[in-house]
């Protein structure tokens, strides 16, 4: 073998050894690279982990009355207290809560706008919400929301009026709808009628969606559309639209002078079938899964349909009920809050 050959084994041992080195060199700037990356981008915690130390959960509620989910807020000598179907419900999930992580968890209450909790949601100012929300309404503003296992059953969106000739017109639809598609059906029974709905709830965003070619009246709040409904002398409010419970509890206790819209034999107009659940982050895995689990024993138990009972169908004064069993709540910039808003025509889009 000559020096050439020898020479050339030499480099190409050489070059090997180089590469060897230049691959440990690269893999351990790897490692550190990755662990730096871990340091930077820490995993995501366990939110139920977080609730658990800071032992408090942070709960929103909508400020305008959902009744009977959730009560208008009263005042009392031990302080402000809200009450209703809702937050009997935070107060049993805060006991799922309190077992899972072996001390006591707190519901802080934030009593906020129906519209701001999606929000307050996404900025993580939030755990959860309740505020008999429908788990199957599509609107962008509700994108990175995740919802429970529903905890009531029997909603939808109905309608009010206090005009005998819109009752008629409806009924008169209702019974000619029975080979129409749902949608068709309401175009055909709110023909020419002026509705007035609630920003942000189902009822707005299904009227955005299905009757463009009525006219719409837009408010902050339920009791917003009944100051306006009562001012407006020259262009009135023909049909509320809204949840069917809160409307149903509403004529039956507050406003006698409107009624449901229903057919001649008594069955309530609705639009919709919707299911009511708890409102959480997308990506909270693990609060939704002790949710559903505390859902399911409540519904086993048979305390949901105690609880669904206990508001919708007894009589009962809900401020002596939210003195003796109401929640505390976060009463900062409460008197903003708390105005019942007002309403506005809404363009077609």
């Amino acid at each position: 073998m000559g020096i050439l050959d020898r020479r050339a084994i030499l480099i190409r041992r050489m070059s090997q050894g180089v590469v060897l080195w230049a691959l440990c060199v690269a893999l351990t700037g790897c490692g550190l690279l990755i662990d730096a990356v871990e340091r930077v981008i820490p995993v995501a915690a366990n939110e139920v982990e977080t609730i658990c130390e800071r032992g408090r959960v942070q709960v929103g509620l909508a400020v305008e009355p959902f009744r009977p989910f959730v009560f208008p807020a009263i005042w009392t000598d031990e302080g402000a207290r809200v009450t209703g179907l809702d937050v009997e419900l935070v107060q049993a999930l805060s006991e799922g809560l309190s077992q899972r992580c072996g001390r006591p968890v707190t519901p802080v209450l934030h009593l906020v706008r129906f519209r701001e909790l999606f929000r307050l949601l996404n900025e993580s100012q939030l755990d959860l919400f309740v505020s008999a929300v429908v788990a199957n309404t599509p609107a962008p503003a509700r994108a990175g929301v995740a919802y429970s296992v529903p905890y009531f059953y029997d909603g939808g969106i109905s309608g009010i009026t206090k005009r005998g000739e819109v009752r008629q017109q409806v009924s008169q639809a209702m019974r000619a709808a029975s080979s129409t598609l749902p949608f068709a059906s309401a175009v055909s029974a709110l023909h020419d009628l002026t509705i007035a709905v609630q920003n942000d709830t189902a009822a707005h965003h299904y009227a955005v969606a299905n009757l463009t070619a009525n006219r719409l009246i837009v408010c902050d709040s339920l009791p917003a559309a009944f100051e306006y409904a009562d001012a407006a002398a020259d262009r009135p409010i023909d049909v509320i639209l809204g949840a069917q419970p809160v409307l149903d509890h509403i004529v039956s206790h507050v406003r006698k002078d409107w009624s449901l819209l229903a057919s001649e034999d008594g069955r309530v107009w609705r639009l919709t079938r919707d299911q009511y659940a708890v409102a959480m982050a997308e990506e909270s895995y693990h609060l939704r899964w002790l949710v559903n689990d505390v859902l399911f024993q409540l519904d086993e138990a048979g305390r949901l349909a105690q609880m669904r009972r206990r508001w919708l169908e007894e009589d009962y004064a809900f401020p002596r009920r939210a003195s003796t069993e109401g929640l505390t709540f976060d009463v900062e910039k409460m008197v903003t809050h708390y105005m019942q808003g007002t309403c506005r025509e809404e363009s077609p889009p």
